[in-house]
């Protein structure tokens, strides 16, 4: 479904500070645990798509930037550079690095919410892993409702890995992949948004932990 006759670059593509993170990072627990101890990238000085070699410069991510470097990094490591594109009501989408192990689907992720970040390999299928993303998805207007999977091979030789430009063409990819919907039921979403906002009103800059499942969430 996924598999592609393209090579993964060599170690002489990359910087020597560059290959010991990847030499270093050779799990996708590894790599959850370094994003999620790397900054979050809010973005404040405008929007950005950072590649890689760029991310690294900068120190810090966004959950794209994140995905596409985990792909970098597990690149190397044997692992085929799969992303999984949340689509949300609001129109702000969450992007994943997923994987396989022993059968079983997991996620590599970085996100402003605790509930977002990447999930243990227990998942039968993406849609499993999906729907593992759908209680803490819920804040005051984002409602997941559909995904797709692409690799990001299907770029061809765009460089998504150590390119110095903003990377509008994963973006724009990202948005013309197919999507699958996702059904779920008012009633749950409207009891999951009451939560929110009642937990929001009493610690306002607090992220929720309060899920059930938070022993398949990889942090």
């Amino acid at each position: 479904m996924f598999e592609s006759k393209i090579e993964k670059p060599s170690e002489k593509k990359f910087s020597a500070a560059e290959w010991k993170v990847v030499s270093k990072l050779n799990t996708p627990a590894k790599v959850q645990r370094f994003f999620t101890r790397l900054p979050y990238n809010w973005e404040r000085s405008g929007a950005t798509m950072r590649s890689f070699r760029e991310m690294l410069r900068s120190g810090e991510a966004h959950c794209l930037e994140a995905a596409v470097s985990a792909a970098v990094i597990l690149e190397q490591h044997g692992y085929p550079p799969l992303l999984l594109d949340l689509e949300s009501q609001d129109l702000l989408d969450h992007v994943l690095f997923v994987f396989r192990h022993q059968g079983l689907w997991g996620s590599v992720a970085r996100s402003r919410d605790f509930g977002l970040h990447g999930r243990r390999p227990v998942f039968r299928s993406i849609r499993d892993l999906v729907w593992s993303y759908f209680d803490p998805y819920v804040d005051l207007t984002g409602r997941l409702k559909g995904y797709g999977v692409t690799n990001l091979y299907e770029l061809g030789n765009y460089d998504w890995r150590f390119s110095t430009r903003k990377m509008t063409k994963i973006e724009d990819h990202l948005r013309a992949i197919t999507h699958k919907k996702l059904r779920s039921s008012d009633l749950r979403y409207a009891a999951l948004l009451t939560r929110y906002q009642d937990y929001k009103k009493r610690y306002p800059t607090r992220s929720p932990r309060y899920y059930r499942g938070r022993d398949k969430w990889m942090m």
